[in-house]
């Protein structure tokens, strides 16, 4: 049979060059462990036997993603994708989301900066993270709205991760304007792991991993612990990570069953973004610090558990996480005696759980398959401040608050088959939300809440076998803080401040296709558009709301993953994005500050099955930005290039890491703002600051499995 693609296939390949893997799901029946590997042993299988020829190897992106997604955007990255790219810091796995930019303005120990889809999403608003349903996304937090802070996650027990861009589907609730990523846990584990990494700057990492057989389960533990002193020239990030992770799992009443534990604790010393002058002056060079006692330290404990069968999904959690960040972006800007030094704190409880439920039924023929569910989460916030501080004592108390925040979802959706080839679905979900602030400046306590109805809806065309069309529509929120949800008074100033609404909405549509071949490649592309009716946020550095206009946002995105050989595999993906603001374009400007317009990677990767050589050779490069509305200030882009090598044995395998292996001088992220260095002009100077890319470092490691 000869398969005729449509015209769009031949315009796409050759226009873009730059497809991505879009890695499917293993199915429940034929992997009831859901467990994602690279070698699957048969159960009687012997231990030498591990990496014979007849082992099957489980690669999820070769999986038929065409009647198993609701839009082009949407796709599933295993494991075994997740071990083979040569990462810097545990939170560059979003950028398996293609199109994500994951960077960081200071100390490894805080929750990176993120960019997609023209967002500058700070540290995780408009961006939705979970994990086995827990939520990451930290609302009212001491450091940015939606803090999404990924260093409690230990990798090697990701089974996969299932990313959704856009806002249409009806169970993403709060932060769901560009996108959300679902990380899921491992069920199992075919060998147990002790892995040593040894690094350039004082880099360890310790790693023991596994999991035995109880009588009516299987029990996974992880122990990791990272030191880290940094490339800094004039700061020791003294990076003291830990992590644990224990996870019971069992088949109980026709469901699986989770229990787990997850503990983290983490220190640093940061190098925050720098001025430009001070480097082209010499007061420092451009891996130098101008305040080298900032840093921070954070923990988070946490109990969750769930129920999954055929038609019910549930889950509990509980989390109990803490954060105490100093930081100095401006100098003596503010307090020309003392600096401006500042510390954020944030000490919580969240409590919540979700419930979902699954069924079809048939209507005149036509299946229609039905997704009903709710989620309830508290946030009981003890306090979350921000304090003057001199080399981390405080000097006064800019806020100082106790929060209550509590949510309520429920979502229904329904898929409806019109065809053999068409299928339609629609959604709607209600939120409500109740925030009680208890502050400091009695002027700003108090009480608010809000809810809002979200509409999703949707078509699938299959063309053919091999290629499949999509057509989406949705609307999506982000809350604000609730802090800035109940403030009167400027807590600087004491002048009055006004509110800001609870919840604000974004709206987005996008129209794509896939197509899958599974001996040659997997590509998804698509047109897209977004609209924030108000980018309102609490600023955490200021400690007072800062009001910004509606924008609108579109692009495109190409993504896809071609096998050249069974052992030599290549990618590459591309998105361009336009950012600019809907209101008072000519007084205020257009562009939207520090939206990353262009971004794109490639990769290629060698594997032979089991033992023997394998390697990757990763290229990022995210474009030129805009610094300001007017685009008067810019900055040039950033590629970075790294590549890992290694070999296996039967128990044993070597891997070395060259990170950023041009040794690119280019910037992680830049800023452009006001700041005054010692014996400036009192008003400061507005510039651009910078964190640098961190240099050319090597890192070997060693795994042994038994």
């Amino acid at each position: 049979m000869t398969v005729k693609y449509p015209k769009i296939f031949f315009l796409l390949t050759s226009l873009t060059a730059a497809p991505w893997l879009s890695a499917a799901e293993i199915d429940d029946n034929e992997n009831p462990d859901n467990i994602s590997l690279a070698a699957v042993k048969n159960s009687g299988e012997d231990e030498k036997n591990r990496y014979s020829p007849e082992v099957v190897v489980v690669q999820g992106y070769r999986s038929n993603p065409l009647g198993k997604t609701l839009s082009a955007s949407e796709g599933v990255v295993g494991s075994e994708e997740i071990s083979n790219r040569p990462l810097l810091r545990t939170g560059e796995i979003l950028e398996f989301v293609p199109g994500m930019v994951v960077t960081q303005h200071s100390g490894s120990g805080k929750a990176n900066q993120y960019f997609l889809r023209g967002f500058n999403l700070d540290h995780g608003t408009d961006f939705n993270s979970s994990i086995d349903g827990m939520p990451i996304n930290m609302r009212t937090h001491g450091h940015g709205q939606g803090y999404t802070d990924l260093n409690f996650i230990i990798p090697e027990f990701i089974n996969n991760i299932d990313y959704r861009k856009g806002p249409y589907y009806a169970e993403i609730s709060d932060f769901s304007g560009a996108g959300a990523a679902l990380f899921s846990l491992k069920n199992s584990m075919d060998e147990n792991l002790l892995s040593l990494t040894l690094g350039q700057d004082n880099y360890v990492r310790l790693l023991a991993a596994g999991g035995i057989s109880l009588t009516n389960g299987k029990l996974l533990l992880g122990v990791e612990t990272q030191k880290y002193d940094g490339p800094w020239s004039m700061v020791n990030e003294d990076v003291e990570k830990n992590s644990f992770m224990g996870r019971y799992v069992s088949s109980i009443s026709d469901g699986d069953f989770a229990l787990t534990l997850m503990a983290y604790d983490n220190s640093w010393g940061a190098a925050d973004q720098i001025p430009e002058r001070a480097v082209k002056q010499q007061i420092i060079d451009r891996l130098g610090s101008l305040d080298t006692s900032v840093g921070g330290s954070s923990s988070r404990y946490s109990l969750s558990s769930s129920w999954n069968s055929a038609d019910w999904m549930t889950n509990i959690y509980a989390v109990k996480s803490s954060m105490d960040i100093f930081s100095n972006f401006t100098y003596f800007l503010d307090d020309p005696i003392n600096g401006d030094q500042f510390e954020q704190v944030d000490e919580r409880s969240i409590f919540g759980g979700a419930l979902k439920h699954k069924w079809a039924a048939d209507f005149s023929g036509k299946t229609i398959t039905h997704e009903l569910g709710a989620e309830f989460r508290y946030d009981k916030i003890d306090k979350v401040g921000l304090y003057h501080t001199v080399e981390r004592q405080r000097l006064g108390t800019t806020r100082q608050d106790a929060v209550d925040e509590a949510s309520l979802g429920i979502f229904a959706q329904s898929t409806i088959e019109l065809s053999e080839k068409l299928n339609t679905h629609i959604g709607l979900r209600y939120d409500y939300y109740n925030v009680d602030v208890d502050s400091n400046i009695e002027a700003n306590s108090g009480d608010a809440t809000d809810g809002k109805v979200s509409i999703k809806a949707g078509a699938t065309y299959q063309f053919s076998d091999r290629v499949e069309g999509y057509i989406n529509a949705g609307q999506g929120f982000h809350s604000n803080d609730a802090r800035g949800a109940t403030i009167t008074q400027d807590p600087v100033s004491g002048e009055p401040s006004d509110s800001v609404d609870l919840i604000v909405p974004s709206t987005g549509a996008e129209i794509g296709v896939k197509i899958f071949d599974e001996q040659r490649f997997n590509i998804s592309t698509s047109l897209w558009y977004l609209r924030s009716d108000s980018e309102l946020l609490f600023v955490g550095d200021a400690g007072n709301t800062e009001p910004s206009r509606a924008s609108t946002r579109y692009g495109t995105e190409i993504a896809g993953y071609y096998w050249l050989t069974n052992v030599w595999n290549f990618d590459m993906e591309f998105a361009r994005t336009i950012s600019t603001y809907n209101e008072d374009r000519n007084t205020e400007g257009k562009y939207v500050e520090g939206s990353v317009p262009v971004v794109a990677s490639a990769g290629i990767t060698y594997g032979a099955q089991g033992t023997g050589l394998h390697g990757s050779l990763r290229y990022r490069y995210f474009g030129a930005r805009k610094l300001d509305s007017f685009n008067e200030q810019k900055v040039g882009s950033t590629t970075i290039v790294n590549l890992g090598v290694g070999y296996r044995w039967r128990h044993t395998s070597i891997e070395l890491d060259i990170l950023n292996l041009l040794d690119s001088k280019d910037h992680d992220i830049d800023y452009a703002y006001a700041s005054r260095l010692d014996a400036e002009p009192p008003e400061g100077i507005e510039e651009v600051h910078y964190h640098p890319v961190e240099p050319r470092t090597l890192r070997m490691k060693i795994d042994y499995r038994f």
